[in-house]
């Protein structure tokens, strides 16, 4: 294939609480971290994409190099609500396949401390898509939960269950903000924020970053880095489809689907073929309709499939084995090239403890508010 592009190095950083440091200072340890673990530096670099959200206007890019290197190469903000990282990751893979660089570095960093994630920027007044309810996205995706309990029967507790699965992975993973067991009855009887979604089961606004470099398979064998390279098969994005619908609700499925399809297609590869998956579970109600968005089950089935353990680590196609949005934690800019870190990680084999047997592919998916979704389909080389 012309011009195919590989992961050729990715690391992301322990997400945390680190008031006392800057976004370029987070960013710059990702960028570092990623260009150690391909022995390269940034001198090697020939552009630079860099997602950030809560500081789009500030040339994040370009603070970054002014902690690790001002070699003049072109730099790229992007800022594409919580696909992000996932956009500033697609760019670059792009800029290669179109044969204008060989080697890119990519970061995805975001600060965002504790609190209410608000729906800030998005215009005064009432907006246009008519109101039920509240904006805010405990709000939203309690709407979302409850719109399938109302079509499919879906239940407070296999939504619940969805946490206790991600917090149980996240107790593998290293570099999640929290790292505990949550037991059913702890999720349920949680603080109730927005019905069916208590405290646990909502994502963490914690400060992050990660970062991916990314190669053409020419240059990649010129470096003598196919052996831990992992091979970007398939990227999709998309926007918000019009669809006839209730324009009170916020619809993240149909711009999901239609990322899913046309990745899938890209990549030559249906749902059967995934491995793992790392997808958007920024409320646990969530998860559950992404596992029909992305095709892991027929529409209606994503509670018995939860009830199942088919989604668990060691189960016929884990999903967010990192401890997802819901332990990992979620910060916006970083999210989807950690995400991109995650499935890296396994396909190389080199997860440890939350290793998912054998893995081959891997597909990673974000999707935000307004809307942007991103869908990457990973091959192991």
């Amino acid at each position: 294939m012309a011009n195919d592009v590989y992961v050729v190095g990715t690391d992301m950083i322990k997400f945390g609480r680190f008031p006392e440091r800057s976004v370029p200072e987070l960013g710059a340890q990702a960028a570092l971290m990623a260009l150690d673990d391909c022995g390269l530096t940034i001198q090697d670099m020939q552009a630079v994409y860099s997602g950030n959200l809560y500081e789009a206007s500030a040339g994040v890019g370009q603070r970054i190099l002014r902690e690790i290197g001002q070699t003049g190469v072109p730099v790229v903000n992007c800022a594409n609500a919580c696909a992000t990282g996932a956009t500033a990751f697609r760019e670059g893979w792009m800029a290669i396949k179109a044969g204008v660089y060989d080697i890119v570095l990519c970061v995805g960093t975001e600060q965002m401390g504790a609190g209410l994630l608000g729906g800030a920027g998005g215009g005064k007044g009432i907006p246009t898509e008519g109101l039920l309810g509240s904006g805010t996205m405990p709000s939203v995706f309690a709407h979302v939960g409850l719109e399938h309990t109302r079509k499919y029967g879906t239940t407070f507790e296999q939504f619940a269950k969805v946490s206790v699965k991600n917090h149980h992975h996240s107790t593998l993973n290293p570099k999640a903000m929290y790292q505990k067991e949550t037991p059913l009855e702890e999720v349920m009887g949680a603080e109730m924020i927005s019905y069916p979604n208590t405290k646990l089961m909502c994502s963490v606004n914690v400060d992050g970053s990660a970062a991916a470099v990314l190669c053409s398979e020419k240059k990649a064998r010129e470096l003598g880095l196919m052996g831990r390279a992992v091979k970007v098969r398939g990227s999709a994005l998309t926007s918000d489809p019009y669809t006839s619908r209730n324009i009170a609700m916020m619809d993240f499925n149909a711009v999901t689907r239609l990322a899913a399809k046309t990745a899938y297609e890209m990549a030559g590869l249906g749902p059967d073929d995934v491995d793992l998956v790392e997808l958007h579970d920024c409320f646990a109600t969530a998860e559950l309709v992404h596992y029909e968005n992305l095709g892991l089950c027929k529409d209606g089935e994503a509670g018995r499939m939860i009830d199942s353990g088919a989604t668990q680590l060691g189960g016929k196609i884990p999903v967010n084995v990192s401890g997802g949005l819901l332990s990992k934690g979620h910060p916006l800019g970083a999210t989807g090239i950690a995400n991109i870190y995650e499935v890296t990680t396994h396909l190389r084999g080199e997860a440890g403890g939350r290793q998912v047997e054998g893995a081959r592919i891997g597909l990673t998916h974000v999707v935000g508010a307004g809307s942007a979704c991103a869908v990457h389909i990973l091959e192991k080389a």
